[in-house]
C-alpha cells in the first residue's frame, strides 16, 4: 500500500504542466504564479519525502519485537495520516489516482457556487459601509494627502502628470458635441427658467456687499482719462448741438468749457466714493435688483429681452466660437511645461495641502464627504462590485479554476499533509503503548 501511494503521489507531483504546458492548454502564469508554482512543489516534495520515510522505516522495522515496536507502529500510522490528508487536499483540485470518486474534484465541479459563495462573503463581510468609514477614518487620506502635496515639488508633479490628460479630454470635446449641448439641453432649460428674480437676487447681494465698486472704479476712471485726452472729439460733438446762428468763437468757448466740467466732474466722481452720482448709481441698481424681483412688468421685460437674445440665430455660434478659443487657449497653457497655468496650478495645489493640514474644520469636512462618497457607492453599488469575483470565475473552466486556487493556497495546504504525517505517527505511538500496557 505504501508503495502504490508514493507511486500516486509522484504521478501527483508530476502532474502540474510546466510552463509550456500552461500557455498551450491552460491560463498563462505571471511570475508571481510561476512562484507560487515552485514553492507548492517544493512543499508537496517536503509532504511525500515524510511518506516515504515512514514507508522506509515501516518495512526495515516490520516484524521485530522490543522498542522496534514501537518505531513500526509508528510509521505505519504515520503512513495512514499521510494518505489520509494526501486524499484530503487532492480531492478539492481533482479525483485521486484520476478516480471518479464521489465528492471528490470539489472546486472543478462547483467552482461557480464557490464562486457566488465567496462574493457574497465579500459582500457582507468587507463591503460594507461601516467597514469602508472605519477604514477611512483611520486612514486619514485628506491629511496625508495635504502633507504629501507640500513636499518640494509633488504639487507640480501632480500638474505635470495631469496636463496630457487634461489637455486630451478638452480637446475631446467636438463643437459639435458642445452645439449639441447648448442647443438641445442648455439653450432650452434656460428659456424656461425665469431670468428676472434670479438675476435681481444677485444684483441685489452685489449690491448689498459692494463688489461693484471696483468696477465702477474701472469705468470711472477710464472714462475720465478718454475725456481728459479726447477734447477734440467732445467739443465737436458738443458743436453740433449748437444753434446755426451761434458765432463760432462762441461755440468753442462754451464747448471748451463744457469739457472742462465734465472732465472735473469725472475727477470728483473718482476720487470721492461716496459721491452722489455714485450714491445714485447704487440706488439705481438696489432698485433695479427690487423691481426684477417683485415688479410684473420688470420681470416681463426681463423675460423678454432673454427670449429675444436666445433666439438670436448667432447666439449659438457665438457660444460655440467663445469655447473654441477658450479650448485652445486652455490646450496651450497646458501644453506649456514653463507656462502660466501650470505654475498657479501648482502654487494652488500646494496651498490646498497647506490648508487641508492648518485647518482642522476643512480636514474633517473633506473627511466627512469622503465618507459619504464612499460609503453611497459601496452601499449602492457593493453587490455589482464583488460580482466581479463570479464574473471572472465563471469565464475559467473547472480545471482553470482549480489551478489558480491551488497556487495560492496549495503550498499551504501542503501542511496539512505534513501535520498528518507527524501526528498519525503519534497517535499510532500512543495506540501502541496503550495496547502494550494493557
Amino acid at each position: 500500500m505504501a508503495q502504490e501511494a508514493a507511486t500516486s503521489l509522484t504521478d501527483t507531483v508530476n502532474s502540474t504542466p510546466d510552463r509550456s504546458t500552461a500557455a498551450s492548454s491552460g491560463p498563462i502564469l505571471s511570475a508571481g504564479d510561476e512562484e507560487r508554482r515552485a514553492g507548492l512543489r517544493r512543499m508537496r516534495a517536503v509532504a511525500l519525502g515524510l511518506l516515504v520515510l515512514a514507508a522506509i522505516v515501516f518495512v526495515l522495522t516490520h516484524g521485530r519485537g522490543g522498542a522496534w515496536g514501537y518505531v513500526n507502529a509508528a510509521s505505519e500510522a504515520a503512513m495512514v495520516g499521510a494518505v489520509a490528508d494526501w486524499f484530503a487536499v487532492t480531492a478539492l483540485f481533482r479525483h485521486p489516482l484520476r478516480l471518479p470518486i464521489p465528492h471528490t474534484a470539489i472546486i472543478p465541479k462547483r467552482k461557480d457556487q464557490i464562486a457566488h459563495s465567496l462574493e457574497d462573503f465579500v459582500t457582507d463581510n468587507f463591503l460594507t459601509e461601516d467597514n469602508v468609514n472605519t477604514r477611512l477614518a483611520s486612514a486619514q487620506i485628506p491629511l496625508r494627502l495635504g502633507h504629501w502635496l507640500q513636499e518640494p515639488g509633488n504639487a507640480g508633479r501632480v500638474v505635470t502628470e495631469a496636463a496630457p490628460a487634461l489637455s486630451k479630454a478638452v480637446t475631446s470635446i467636438k463643437d459639435d458635441e458642445v452645439r449639441h449641448l447648448l442647443d438641445r439641453i442648455l439653450l432650452p432649460r434656460l428659456g424656461r427658467e425665469p431670468v428676472g428674480p434670479l438675476t435681481g437676487h444677485l444684483l441685489q447681494g452685489v449690491v448689498e456687499d459692494g463688489s461693484h465698486h471696483g468696477l465702477v472704479d474701472i469705468g470711472i476712471r477710464e472714462l475720465h482719462n478718454w475725456a481728459e485726452h479726447n477734447e477734440a472729439t467732445i467739443t465737436e460733438i458738443l458743436g453740433q448741438r449748437a444753434p446755426w446762428w451761434s458765432p463760432k468763437w462762441l461755440d468753442d468757448t462754451v464747448t471748451a468749457r463744457v469739457h472742462l466740467e465734465i472732465v472735473k466732474w469725472l475727477a470728483d466722481v473718482r476720487d470721492d466714493p461716496k459721491h452722489s452720482a455714485r450714491q445714485a448709481l447704487d440706488n439705481l441698481l438696489a432698485t433695479l435688483a427690487d423691481d426684477l424681483q417683485n415688479d410684473e412688468d420688470t420681470i416681463a421685460k426681463a423675460e423678454a429681452i432673454k427670449e429675444r437674445f436666445l433666439e438670436h440665430p448667432s447666439v449659438g455660434n457665438s457660444l460655440v466660437s467663445l469655447w473654441g478659443s477658450v479650448r485652445r487657449a486652455v490646450v496651450e497653457a497646458l501644453g506649456d511645461p514653463d507656462g502660466e497655468l501650470r505654475a498657479r496650478l501648482a502654487v494652488a495645489l500646494h496651498d490646498l495641502g497647506a490648508r487641508v493640514v492648518r485647518d482642522d474644520e476643512l480636514r474633517a469636512s473633506l473627511d466627512r464627504r469622503l465618507a459619504e462618497t464612499v460609503g453611497y457607492v459601496v452601499r449602492t453599488y457593493g453587490r455589482e462590485l464583488s460580482t466581479v469575483i463570479s464574473q471572472t470565475i465563471d469565464k475559467w473552466d473547472g480545471n482553470e479554476a482549480a489551478e489558480r486556487i491551488e497556487l495560492h493556497v496549495g503550498r499551504d495546504l501542503q501542511f496539512i499533509r505534513i501535520n498528518g504525517t507527524i501526528v498519525g505517527g503519534l497517535v499510532g505511538l500512543l495506540i501502541h503503548t496503550l495496547s502494550q500496557l494493557l
